[in-house]
C-alpha cells in the first residue's frame, strides 16, 4: 500500500489541473507531501494532502481517501475514505472510481449498493482498471436484472472526465 500511495503522489505531483495560481500552491503541497511520506512523518503527507485536495486536485483526494481508509497518518474512518473518493470519483479519477465501488460492493463507509458499486465500476473499468472490470463480473452475479439495467443507466449519465 505504501508503495501504491507513493507511486500516486509521484502522478499526483506531475498531473495537476488547477488554475495558474492554484496549481503551484497544489504543486508545493504535493511536494511537501511527498516529501513528508518518504520520511514517513504520514501524518505531515495527510495535511499536505489536504491541501491540494481542498483546492479541487483529483489525485490529492484519492491519495487522502486511501490513507483514511488504511489509517495512515489519519485515523482510520470509511466515511472519510468513501467522501474524499467521491470528491475524486466525480473529478474522473479510475482508482477513485474503483475504490469507491469496492466500499459500495462491501458496505464499508457507506450502506452496501450493488447498483452504485456496479455504476463505479464500470466508470473505472471504461478508463482501463482491469481490477474493476473483474469485480464488476463477480458483482453481476449477485444482482437483479433490474438492478443492473440501473446500474448501466446510472454510468452512461456519468462519464468518466480524465484519466487515472
Amino acid at each position: 500500500m505504501q508503495s501504491k500511495l507513493r507511486q500516486m503522489l509521484i502522478a499526483a505531483s506531475a498531473g495537476l489541473t488547477l488554475s495558474a495560481t492554484g496549481l503551484a500552491h497544489a504543486q508545493d503541497a504535493l511536494a511537501k507531501a511527498q516529501a513528508a511520506y518518504e520520511r514517513e512523518d504520514y501524518a505531515g503527507a495527510a495535511n499536505w494532502l489536504r491541501v491540494a485536495a481542498d483546492q479541487g486536485d483529483a489525485k490529492a483526494q484519492y491519495n487522502l481517501g486511501v490513507m483514511h481508509e488504511a489509517g495512515q497518518g489519519v485515523p482510520q474512518n470509511n466515511v472519510e475514505a468513501v467522501n474524499w473518493y467521491r470528491k475524486a470519483a466525480e473529478r474522473g479519477n479510475a482508482d477513485a472510481q474503483s475504490n469507491l465501488g469496492a466500499m459500495y460492493a462491501n458496505g464499508e463507509g457507506v450502506a452496501e449498493d450493488y447498483v452504485e458499486a456496479h455504476k463505479w465500476w464500470g466508470l473505472a473499468a471504461a478508463q482501463g482498471v482491469s481490477a474493476a472490470s473483474t469485480n464488476m463480473d463477480r458483482l453481476r452475479a449477485k444482482m437483479t436484472s433490474a438492478q443492473l439495467d440501473e446500474a448501466q443507466r446510472l454510468s452512461r449519465e456519468r462519464p468518466p472526465a480524465s484519466p487515472r
